[in-house]
């Protein structure tokens, strides 16, 4: 891995600024995706208000592929900020360090070759972030290695490969169908991370790695489900998938992790994994010293439509009836809703349904399932305002025609792993030509459980939202549009057209010496980051055709 230092283009990383001199500490920094660690989105500055929002304009920005040509499309971060310095992402794990306040170019992390060409033979290579600790970057790359780095200097500290960390974890390789798209969590000098792949059969993990050397931090990863050839993969040719796709939640009070798993393997296809397929399409608590699990509450039993868990849990103190309570919360691909007991897992809400929901077994055939393999709330995170006491969910409703294979031993083998190998697909070209995808946002009162809104939005709901002090939401959406909406009434209250593509990530919301910033990025063929703010420009791009 090397180091380089690029000239800062304007133009390509959008950065939205707000500049004003209240609303609480001159700074606000945080070194985790979420802004803290329970997940809860939701940042406290109070510098942006319904009253004075309308005066947000481009600060500054810069164009990924200025900046180095051999970025590829797509862009899926979470920016983060520590000490006035943000850090950003693209594809292929480069890694970009920007003054916070005025956009000038710090270092440039690139991805060496062996990576690079991982990446592009699987397809790949999209990533959402890095985690700041302690004076070190920790990413978790593209081929299954997490790297530590020096966040001055961008130079590479140390390395590990997690198939080396373990001997369980020997097969976490690409040649294995594993790889990671998601970004460390660090308390407490541990680094969490889970693992993609569920569609390619992997057998999905959650592992601890110490922050100083990055070696194993517990005696055995925690594994989400058996070993082929146990249990109820007992006949199958395959693992059984529960990967964990988004950044895992953290009680630092009790030093207990919670996290979404993903879907069993093979998708769409059963036979040979019977019963309720336990701890996938799941939430599960772990002891974060240990890796022992506390308990698990799945979404979808025996599941046949790829309906993961995919968003990281929240850990709210809130209000249930007159009471306040310790509890996580989150949505699924499925269109549902739940709410537990932090300690017990005991449900407090239960399926609350979010978007349409028609889970018809899925037959060699075929089927129309809703809300669809990329539909009900996919990696995009919720956000909490506590003002109100509601959850906001983004939801997208996309039917998907999924076949089922007659055999796990049908399929292309030449496809190497996944859903095609087994048999089963996702036959996009069967879904009815007048389905027309698009979003939903939904605030839920997590004092009664119950749905206050659901709004319609443009397209499809893959970027999230980032609460304010105020009681507003930020978020993005396909086409390219900025907006943000008052959470007690979901009305919109300022929206802004990025020179971007589709946004695929949550705002980032900090401040640096007073100055409030709120940090966006986009991806499609041209990734960008994007940042407004009070005094900048108000020129507004013209819409992408869609």
């Amino acid at each position: 891995m090397k180091k380089g230092l690029f000239a800062l283009t304007l133009g390509a990383v959008l950065l939205f600024v707000v500049s004003c001199s209240g609303g609480g500490t001159d700074n606000l920094s945080f070194g985790s995706a979420h802004y803290d660690l329970a997940s809860t989105r939701n940042v406290p500055v109070t510098d942006i208000t319904k009253d004075n929002i309308k005066d947000l304009g481009v600060v500054w920005k810069a164009d990924f592929k200025a900046l180095d040509a051999n970025i590829p499309n797509g862009n899926q971060n979470f920016p983060i900020v520590v000490d006035g310095v943000l850090y950003t992402t693209t594809g292929q794990n480069h890694i970009f360090a920007f003054d916070a306040a005025t956009g000038a170019q710090k270092w440039h992390w690139t991805p060496d070759a062996e990576l690079v060409a991982t990446a592009t033979k699987l397809h790949g290579g999209a990533n959402r972030g890095v985690a700041v600790d302690g004076g070190f970057v920790y990413i978790v790359l593209y081929d299954n290695r997490v790297t530590k780095i020096d966040a001055k200097t961008g130079s590479t500290v140390t390395e590990a490969k997690i198939a080396e960390l373990l001997p369980e974890l020997k097969d976490v390789t690409t040649d294995n169908g594993y790889y990671e798209t998601s970004l460390p969590v660090i308390s407490k000098g541990i680094v969490y991370i889970g693992s993609s792949g569920s569609d390619n059969g992997v057998r999905g993990f959650v592992m601890a790695l110490k922050a100083t050397d990055l070696t194993a931090a517990w005696d055995a990863p925690f594994w989400a489900v058996p070993p082929k050839g146990q249990d109820w993969l007992a006949t199958s040719h395959f693992n059984g998938g529960g990967t964990t796709w988004m950044p895992i939640t953290v009680d630092v009070a009790t030093d207990i992790i919670y996290f979404g798993t993903g879907n069993p393997a093979p998708d769409f296809y059963g036979e040979n994994r019977p019963g309720a397929n336990p701890d996938v399409d799941s939430v599960v608590a772990v002891d974060g010293k240990t890796g022992k699990k506390l308990w698990a509450q799945q979404f979808v039993a025996h599941d046949l439509w790829d309906y993961d868990v995919a968003a990281s849990p929240m850990l709210l103190n809130a209000k249930i009836g007159d009471k306040v309570r310790k509890i996580v919360v989150d949505g699924g691909k499925g269109g549902e809703w739940w709410a537990f007991d932090a300690a017990t897992g005991e449900p407090i809400y239960k399926n609350v349904a979010f978007n349409k929901q028609d889970h018809v077994p899925v037959t060699t055939e075929g089927v129309l399932g809703y809300p669809g393999i990329l539909g009900g709330q996919n990696y995009a995170p919720e956000a909490y305002d506590p003002a109100s006491n509601y959850v906001l969910i983004p939801g997208i409703e996309y039917p998907s025609f999924l076949r089922a294979s007659k055999d796990q031993d049908s399929g292309d083998a030449s496809f190497g792993f996944g859903a095609l190998t087994f048999g089963t697909m996702w036959d996009i070209g069967a879904t009815p030509k007048d389905v027309v995808p698009y979003g939903t946002v939904t605030a839920v009162d997590v004092a009664t459980g119950k749905i206050v809104y659901t709004n319609k939005t443009d397209t499809m709901m893959r970027g999230g939202f980032t609460t304010t002090g105020t009681g507003l939401a930020f978020y993005g959406e396909g086409n390219g549009k900025f907006r943000a909406i008052d959470v007690k009434s979901g009305a919109t209250v300022w929206e802004f057209q990025l020179d971007g593509d589709s946004i695929g990530a949550a705002p980032t919301i900090y401040k640096v010496a007073g100055k409030v910033y709120v940090a966006i990025t986009s991806g499609g063929a041209k990734p960008k980051l994007h940042v407004f703010g009070f005094g900048g420009d108000k020129t507004q791009a013209t819409p992408a055709a869609q």
